[in-house]
């Protein structure tokens, strides 16, 4: 029996792909193996989003060679997209696949694996991620996805609907729908779709139990979408928004086409309708002419706003891009701005979870192990749980009894 192992770096696009693969090798026989020193095949699906993503990639890369020289390389992904001729030259490389090459991905590996019966599907993730859109038609300067994923495609509103049944009567309890630039859902279909008719429409499945939103493009939710999402009962209160600066000189000159102002409006209506929400962000800091006053505004911005985490990314240069080709911040300013943002965003998410504290909450067993489980909460707080009878992607109920600076610890209700 052909076994396999996925590695995956990057966004949740990237996990729902490989969700995906595993699902569907398993059903035709493949043996999937988390330890990928011990598979036939190692599928790597790469990001290219920063120069460390791309070291990243390189490093795993090696790490197989050391550990399993003897497995075969599947590697696909942005990385691969934009680095093909690297990856062929590497003798344990199998085969590359573009971004447009992925659709054909499963077919080719099924392909030249061994013709097995179905077994038992062993879960890729504890919660089920689906993939409704992929590619961008923006161009923000900083940006290198629209190079390497080209422009904005949705999947047809059937096949999502089928592949949600699917994951419901695998036992998932929670679905992540995941795009590129998720808020762009249907603009591209014929007849036109739209993001909330899909959000509807599988919130009525039979059987259906709750889905979380990936990332959000705040310049995409008017408030039909605003309400929508905080009105329902089947969306998980957690809401991750592509912010990427606190001035608005810096979210001009990364393109963006947006203001602090209404940032404030959408974090405050968030905040309003939603009270036990998780707030999160992605935020770039270091960005080409970003000078202390800028970076005091989004420091500013941020302790100021509703929000409860932020990711916190050092800009790097990609090439081809417009702010490539700008005037660089050094890198040790860079570092010292994201380390004060880190920790700000910890003193902010560490008020956030004590709220909890003596509270039930309903959770997911996303991860089990010897000495206990984690568990994710609705509005995505990581409970360890000492004790856990249950198998992961259940749904149990929590009450959080601690919390410090690095956890949060309940016990089973």
């Amino acid at each position: 029996m052909t076994s396999f192992s996925i590695k995956t770096f990057g966004c949740r696009v990237n996990q729902a792909e490989a969700f995906s693969w595993a699902n569907e090798f398993q059903k035709h026989g493949l043996e999937y193996k988390k330890d990928f020193s011990q598979s036939d095949l190692v599928l790597i699906n790469t990001c290219t989003l920063t120069s460390r993503a791309d070291s990243d990639v390189r490093g795993f890369i090696k790490k197989v060679g050391r550990l399993n020289p003897k497995a075969r390389l599947i590697i696909t992904g942005c990385y691969a997209e934009r680095e093909p001729e690297e990856l062929i030259n590497n003798s344990q490389v199998y085969r590359v696949f573009s971004n447009t090459e992925k659709g054909n991905l499963a077919a080719e590996v099924l392909s030249v694996a061994d013709d097995n019966k179905a077994t038992s599907i062993l879960p890729f993730r504890s919660r089920a991620l689906v993939k409704i859109q992929d590619g961008c038609n923006f161009r923000c300067s900083f940006c290198i996805i629209p190079s390497v994923r080209g422009r904005s495609v949705s999947v047809e509103k059937e096949e999502i609907l089928n592949q949600v049944r699917e994951f419901i009567n695998q036992g998932f309890k929670e679905i992540v729908l995941t795009g590129i630039h998720l808020c762009s859902y249907g603009l591209d279909l014929e007849p036109r779709g739209s993001f909330i008719d899909l959000l509807q429409e599988i919130e009525n499945l039979d059987g259906f139990g709750r889905m979380r939103l990936s990332s959000l493009d705040p310049r995409f939710l008017n408030p039909p979408l605003l309400k929508h999402i905080t009105s329902s009962e089947k969306i998980c209160p957690h809401f991750h928004l592509s912010l990427q600066n606190g001035s608005d000189e810096i979210i001009h000159r990364m393109g963006r086409k947006i203001d602090v102002g209404n940032y404030r409006r959408i974090l405050a209506y968030l905040r309003q309708k939603s009270p036990l929400a998780s707030l999160g962000a992605d935020i770039i800091v270091g960005f080409p002419g970003e000078s202390e006053a800028d970076f005091g505004k989004t420091y500013s911005f941020l302790r100021q706003s509703p929000l409860t985490y932020f990711h916190v990314f050092s800009y790097s240069a990609r090439p081809g891009t417009t702010a490539s080709k700008w005037i660089q911040i050094d890198n040790k300013k860079k570092k010292e701005r994201a380390s004060f943002l880190r920790s700000l965003s910890q003193e902010k998410n560490v008020n956030f979870r004590r709220r909890f504290k003596d509270k039930e909450c309903e959770a997911i067993i996303i991860k089990k192990g010897k000495k206990g489980a984690q568990v994710l909460t609705a509005n995505y707080i990581k409970v360890f749980i000492p004790y856990c009878p249950e198998e992961e992607k259940r749904e149990i109920r929590v009450k959080i009894t601690r919390v410090t600076h690095n956890e949060t610890i309940g016990q089973i209700v």
